[in-house]
């Protein structure tokens, strides 16, 4: 389409014409292409959508069919270290021990439950009516694990000939006979014959801690439809799909519908119907993941398929979730309707008000653009004057006049605004020198968390290193004792000698192990009268104040129970006693405290507990590394690990422990305990984190 030349040229020379043909293109060009923006862009957000939830609907029916198979595998071997299990096999009442395994199956809700030797030979089976499967049954996967001594479940394709083995029943349930399937790969199979199963496998051992056999369980999976029942609600409760549609679950035999609840007409489910031989090749074929719209059985759903694989990781069959997707789409094009009929009213209707307006708008513009004129002609005195407009352009004509008589405020105001803009420039300068020193912190506490991380490996490492040289030693030891017997004699000394340091070593290598997995070595927690276990650490620890000049005096006023594990605060106070003791090798005063830790409103928080020496004291420089690991001041005996575990102890259980000291008066150490512990999820971490930064 062509502009005639002399509208063109008015076009030009006439901002009225330009302001109408600016206004109305939007409405006239621009909604036409804005609406099939979003009809583009609506629709791939809707596939987007659709995809995104049935992902997720696979991976919940995903997490939920796991969790079944390993519920399975833990009761049979919940069933394998039974004292019932053990007793019964020393019985040796083989029609007792069958009638057991027939009630523990049942009770399990176990298809069937076969006892086997070391070999894997089956010599006794839960069906009191069948005979036990003949031959070794090791080349299962998880029966030779179990064989091995590890339990196992995994998700298993049984013969027609195997499932008869064991029950003649297992082999009718799986039967199912195909039902000719549109778009599925050719089979000239007339039923499903195989069966897929749970198949878990335990190892029993006596009471000696012998292994004496394996047992062996299943469950059927074909026509399992409580299952797919359940797994659909789990995935497709109430409320989770809108408007009419509904959710679906199948388990797939290779590509045959084996437990489903996916409808045929008439409300027959669609056992022994096929998937797709798209779908096959893809998730059977390749291994991959389904996600898309496919057509199951008689209708489109929005489908996720994924694999099932087998104890030799093949692929035996395919988890599958859906739902129906006409009555979403359908929505989506309802939506999308209303949303352009909203689009083409707006159009009509803004293109009426804009013709309606745009006389307001030209008046004003029109009127300024004389007044310039005649300012450029030298006439200093021409003004717009009133105008009947209050709109911006109505604004603009009164500030027009006084635009010359306001230049110089003005000026004066763009000066204020240069000097504000100089400050502002000052402030997020300051601002962002303020965020790089936190990025720096944050770099640093960063670095020192991958140290901590090594420390802790390589503390691992030693310990386990050390601990077998030392085992190698004390054995050998015992066997020179016996061995040479009275004349060992003359070398008994040094033999103690030898003794002593192997268990020294041994000591320093137990601290290691608690520095470098503190979790390993926590108990279970109590409510706990610190005043009681003082007591009992100054008992424990009373021969090491028998050899020090020390006078103890306690003062116990806590009456509030702390939660936490007693043996570890026993060591942590027996570590502090006799560390004080040390810093007191000419004697003096030790002082055990005790009271109720209390909140700035009075509360009861818990229990704080002091252990004050008059020894020799602390070093300033060293205070604040007291609590870091291998830090010590008795180079020759000490390993520096004690307060570090003690104050890990501390701090796993919400606590805090600090020190106050005087060089040459003395050190206070005063540990704060709740009453009701607040755990951290890496409180070691944690811990040494808050001192190394310190």
């Amino acid at each position: 389409m062509t502009v005639p030349g002399g509208l063109l040229a008015r076009l030009r020379r006439s901002v009225r014409l330009k302001l109408l043909a600016l206004v109305l293109a939007p409405l006239l060009i621009g909604v036409p292409a804005l609406l099939g923006l979003v009809w583009t862009w609506g629709n791939q957000a809707y596939e987007r959508l659709v995809t995104f939830k049935v992902s997720s609907d696979l991976v919940t029916a995903h997490e939920y069919f796991e969790r079944v198979r390993s519920g399975v595998g833990r009761d049979v071997q919940a069933i394998a270290d039974s004292s019932q299990l053990v007793v019964s096999l020393e019985a040796r009442h083989d029609a007792a021990f069958a009638v057991m395994l027939e009630d523990l199956a049942r009770r399990h809700g176990l298809d069937y439950l076969l006892f086997l030797d070391v070999h894997g030979q089956a010599i006794a089976g839960s069906a009191s009516d069948t005979a036990v499967p003949v031959g070794a049954r090791q080349d299962w996967p998880v029966v030779s694990a179990a064989i091995a001594g590890s339990p196992r479940t995994t998700i298993e394709r049984f013969s027609p000939e195997s499932l008869a083995a064991i029950k003649p029943e297992l082999r009718t349930r799986a039967r199912q006979p195909l039902v000719p399937t549109q778009g599925a790969a050719p089979d000239t199979r007339l039923a499903e014959d195989r069966g897929m199963l749970i198949q878990t496998a335990a190892p029993v051992f006596d009471a000696r801690g012998i292994q004496v056999g394996v047992l062996e369980a299943g469950v059927l999976l074909n026509g399992n439809l409580d299952l797919v029942d359940r797994i659909n609600a789990i995935v497709y409760r109430d409320g989770s799909l809108p408007l009419n549609s509904r959710g679906t679950a199948t388990l797939f035999l290779g590509d045959t519908r084996i437990a489903t609840n996916v409808r045929l007409f008439e409300g027959e489910r669609a056992l022994g119907t096929r998937v797709s031989s798209a779908v096959k090749e893809q998730v059977l074929g390749r291994g991959d993941i389904w996600l898309g719209t496919a057509f199951v059985v008689n209708d489109d759903y929005v489908s996720g398929y994924e694999p099932v694989v087998d104890g030799r990781g093949e692929r035996i069959g395919m988890l599958y979730v859906g739902f129906l997707e006409a009555p979403l789409r359908a929505a989506f094009h309802a939506a999308m309707a209303a949303l352009f009929a909203v689009f083409v009213l707006i159009s009509a209707l803004g293109s009426a008000l804009c013709l309606r307006w745009a006389r307001s708008i030209f008046e004003p513009i029109e009127r300024m653009n004389r007044v310039m004129q005649a300012i450029e002609k030298g006439e200093a005195g021409a003004r717009v004057g009133p105008v009947s407009s209050r709109d911006e352009l109505g604004r603009l004509a009164c500030e027009f006049d006084h635009l010359l008589d306001n230049l110089s405020a003005k000026q004066y105001e763009l000066q204020r605004w240069a000097t504000e803009l100089d400050h502002k420039v000052a402030e997020r300068t300051r601002e962002l020198h303020e965020t790089n020193e936190s990025l720096r912190r944050a770099q640093r506490q960063l670095a020192m968390s991958e140290k901590l991380a090594a420390i802790g490996e390589l503390t691992a490492g030693v310990a386990h290193e050390v601990n077998n040289p030392v085992a190698v030693i004390q054995g050998n030891l015992d066997v020179l004792r016996d061995v040479l017997g009275p004349a060992a004699r003359p070398v008994d000394e040094e033999i103690r000698l030898i003794q002593e340091q192997a268990d020294r070593i041994r000591q320093i290598v137990t601290k290691l192990l608690q520095f470098a997995r503190p979790g390993d070595f926590a108990g279970y927690t109590e409510a706990v009268n610190v005043n009681e276990v003082v007591s009992d650490c100054l008992l424990l620890s009373s021969h090491s104040l028998e050899k020090r000049d020390v006078v103890v005096e306690t003062r116990f006023m806590a009456r509030t129970p702390v939660e936490i594990n007693r043996s570890e605060l026993q060591q942590v106070l027996i570590n502090l006693i006799l560390n004080a003791l040390q810093a007191m090798p000419d004697g003096g005063r030790l002082t055990l405290a005790s009271e109720d830790w209390l909140d700035e409103h009075g509360g009861v928080q818990g229990a704080v507990l002091r252990v004050v020496d008059t020894g020799h004291g602390i070093a300033p420089e060293n205070l604040a590394t007291i609590f870091d690991p291998f830090f010590t001041t008795k180079k020759e005996s000490g390993t520096g690990l004690g307060l570090s575990i003690s104050y890990t102890i501390i701090e796993r259980y919400g606590g805090r422990i600090g020190v106050t000291s005087t060089p040459g008066e003395g050190a206070q150490f005063e540990i704060r305990l709740r009453r009701d512990a607040v755990f951290d999820a890496t409180p070691e971490a944690q811990g040494f984190m808050r001192r190394w930064q310190q």
